[in-house]
C-alpha cells in the first residue's frame, strides 16, 4: 500500500461540511491514517474572494497516483466544484501533495504539488503531522521547507477544529 498527503481546501457554502464530506467520501475508497487541524487561511492568486479552510490527510490507499487523482476529480464534481478559471472559489478542492516518494510529471498531474514549498496554508497543516517528511525533489523536510517560508501570513489555527469522528475506517 502507498502512503499519500492530500490538501484538501474549501471557501464556498458550509466550508466544515465540505471538509467533513470529502473525507468521508475519500475514506469510502481508501484509507485516512490521519487529519491536521483545520486552518483558515487567505486565498492566493485571485485574492477577491472568500476565505478558504485547509486541511492535510495523510492516506494509505493501493489506487495508483492516475487512480487516485481521477478519484479526488470524481469526489470534487460529486460535491459541485465548478472549474471556471484558476484559482475561483471552490466548494472544495482536493491536490495530491506526495505519492510515496513518486516524482511523476505529465500533463494532467505532478507529484509532489509543484508549489507546496511556496505555500503556508499546506506547510503548515502538512507540518503538523508530517515535519520530518522529506521532499523528495528538494530533499529537505516540511520542517525546513516551513522555516524558509518564515513566519506563515494568512494562515490561523482553526479553535475547536474538524469533528472527523463520522468518518468511516478512523484510524487516526
Amino acid at each position: 500500500m502507498a502512503t499519500a498527503y492530500l490538501c484538501l481546501g474549501s471557501n464556498l457554502g458550509d466550508r466544515e461540511g465540505n471538509l467533513a464530506r470529502a473525507l468521508l467520501l475519500l475514506s469510502e475508497k481508501l484509507e485516512l491514517q490521519q487529519v491536521s487541524s483545520v486552518y483558515e487561511t487567505e486565498p492566493v492568486g485571485y485574492e477577491a474572494q472568500p476565505l478558504f479552510l485547509n486541511l492535510v490527510c495523510r492516506i494509505s490507499t493501493r489506487l495508483s497516483p492516475r487512480q487516485l487523482m481521477r478519484l479526488i476529480i470524481g469526489i470534487e464534481m460529486e460535491m459541485g466544484r465548478i472549474r471556471s478559471f484558476r484559482n475561483a472559489p471552490r466548494s472544495i478542492d482536493i491536490d495530491i501533495l506526495f505519492y510515496d516518494d513518486a516524482v511523476l510529471k505529465t500533463r494532467h498531474l505532478t507529484i509532489p504539488h509543484p508549489r507546496l514549498a511556496e505555500r503556508a496554508f499546506v506547510l503548515t497543516p502538512l507540518g503538523e503531522i508530517a515535519p520530518d517528511l522529506i521532499h523528495p525533489e528538494m530533499n529537505k523536510t516540511i520542517a525546513e521547507l516551513s522555516a524558509a517560508l518564515g513566519k506563515p501570513r494568512g494562515v490561523a489555527k482553526r479553535q475547536g477544529g474538524l469533528d472527523v469522528s463520522a468518518v468511516r475506517g478512523r484510524a487516526f
